[in-house]
């Protein structure tokens, strides 16, 4: 293992004004997108639509330092022939993979899952190195519910992300090391914030047993947000605060950067909770995004998988990799967003 070289990649994809573009939904979550804009999820089309983004010059070299992608799309070819991990890499980004199986439930905890994909992991990172991926994701997915998490699935999901780190340094690629706690419930803040903590705390205690040069990751955490179903919902400064009060308390320093999943948050929540917490430094790591939906569902409508409205497309695209670049210096107002619209 080459850590100096990991540190490189993993301190540049977290790079100040740029972050991480999630372009690697399931063949399943594509398809309710596709769905939701009248689009057929063909194979052709969704490597049009990535081609798209990935071809949206000022986004990709200005604000996106690496791409997450699908199984599918780091083997496919642009239109003209040209590999798509080839257009990132001309842009300037890192191409990316994600790596884990998805999930099943876990035996004896009702309601929990945990996620699949270790089995000859080594081999496939052996193949998406050789494509040109210098990361990887594996998302573990914690529900808060009645009587859950369990200690259980905390533990499971935290052990199985170590190990995926471990393979992957073992491989030279950068682990994305994601424990995603849902905001899908009725729960608020604080009980965002404590769940959040036991698994940040467990996932680190996983990653040093295992070994993980902590140098060479990036940890991709939720935000501490009140649940979409709870009543009171948290102000953006309540969320940059005790995000960061969390992630000061559990994540160490040799942790290169911190890029946030989006989770559920509208375009321009997850946009604000970012800027907010760079109010909030000096931090210990670099804060950035690596978000999926929240860069994405404008590009979509502006797309409609008509050829036509590409260039509409990849307006939509640069502006909120733009707006979330700025967020991520904490150069971001939302006098920015009525401009543009």
């Amino acid at each position: 293992m080459n850590l100096t070289e990991l540190n490189r990649i993993a301190t540049a994809m977290v790079a100040p004004g740029k972050g991480i573009l999630a372009a690697d939904e399931s063949s399943g979550t594509i398809k309710k997108r596709f769905d939701a804009i009248g689009v057929e999820s063909t194979e052709e089309n969704r490597r049009d639509y990535r081609e798209m983004l990935f071809r949206s010059k000022d986004a990709m070299s200005q604000y996106i330092s690496g791409v997450i992608l699908y199984d599918e799309t780091i083997w496919q070819n642009a239109k003209d022939g040209t590999p798509l991990v080839k257009l990132i890499e001309q842009a300037g980004a890192i191409p990316g993979i994600k790596v884990d199986e998805g999930t099943q439930g876990l035996p004896m905890c009702p309601g929990e899952l945990v996620t699949v994909g270790l089995d000859k992991l080594a081999e496939r990172l052996k193949k998406y190195h050789e494509r040109g991926a210098r990361f990887a994701k594996w998302r573990a997915v914690i529900d808060i519910g009645s009587g859950i998490p369990s200690m259980t699935a905390i533990s499971v999901n935290a052990h199985a992300l170590a190990r995926y780190a471990a393979l992957c340094q073992a491989a030279q690629i950068v682990p994305i090391v994601e424990p995603e706690v849902l905001m899908d419930g009725d729960h608020d803040i604080d009980r965002c914030y404590d769940v959040t903590q036991r698994v940040l705390n467990k996932t680190f205690q996983e990653l040093r047993v295992q070994r993980v040069a902590l140098e060479g990751m990036v940890l991709k955490p939720n935000m501490a947000i009140s649940g979409k179903k709870c009543a009171k919902q948290a102000s953006v400064e309540e969320v940059a605060e005790k995000t960061i009060r969390l992630l000061k308390a559990c994540v160490p320093a040799a942790v290169p950067g911190i890029a946030f999943l989006s989770g559920g948050q509208s375009d321009e929540e997850a946009t604000a909770h970012l800027n907010a917490m760079h109010k909030l430094g000096p931090l210990p790591w670099d804060l950035t995004f690596s978000y999926g939906r929240a860069l994405q569902a404008a590009p979509q409508k502006a797309w409609a998988g008509r050829p036509e409205n590409v260039a509409a497309g990849q307006r939509a695209f640069s502006h909120r990799a733009r707006m979330n670049g700025l967020a991520s210096k904490g150069e971001w107002q939302s006098s920015l967003e009525q401009k543009a619209a």
